[in-house]
């Protein structure tokens, strides 16, 4: 019969899975990547929840749009990047970062997500009277 967990080993492993206090990219660090990448807004935003540890159910409910949508915006950013999976993301923006950035004045704020444009509303066309 195995021991019953206590609230200590919740609680330590309820840790394991909480996401890190840091922010690894800052907001100029985020538009030079935008740039390189030919990022959409949308894009640029699930980007920057990926990298926070956002998964796709999160991120859904934080942009207000579906998980299909989701899941479309991260493999057109995939393919854009060339990589497979979300950490081979995070790894390949810290990496551009460190090879081809200048780096920023230390304690930059973080890009808010609320902040980044969206792509501007397309009018219907007109229709063609005869």
């Amino acid at each position: 019969m195995s021991p019953s967990p206590t609230d200590k080993d919740v609680r330590k492993t309820e840790a394991l899975f909480e996401r890190p206090p840091g922010i690894l990219l800052d907001e100029k660090h985020w538009l030079f990547l935008k740039e390189r990448y030919h990022m959409t807004p949308r894009e640029l935003q699930v980007g920057i929840l990926v990298c926070r540890g956002f998964n796709n159910d999160e991120i859904a409910r934080t942009l207000k749009i579906s998980h299909g949508t989701v899941k479309t915006h991260l493999r057109n950013l995939y393919r854009r990047v060339r990589v497979k999976s979300k950490i081979l993301l995070l790894l390949r923006f810290v990496g551009d970062i460190n090879k081809f950035y200048v780096p920023s004045k230390p304690g930059a704020p973080p890009i808010p997500i609320s902040e980044i444009a969206e792509k501007p509303e397309r009018l219907p066309k007109p229709s063609k009277k005869k």
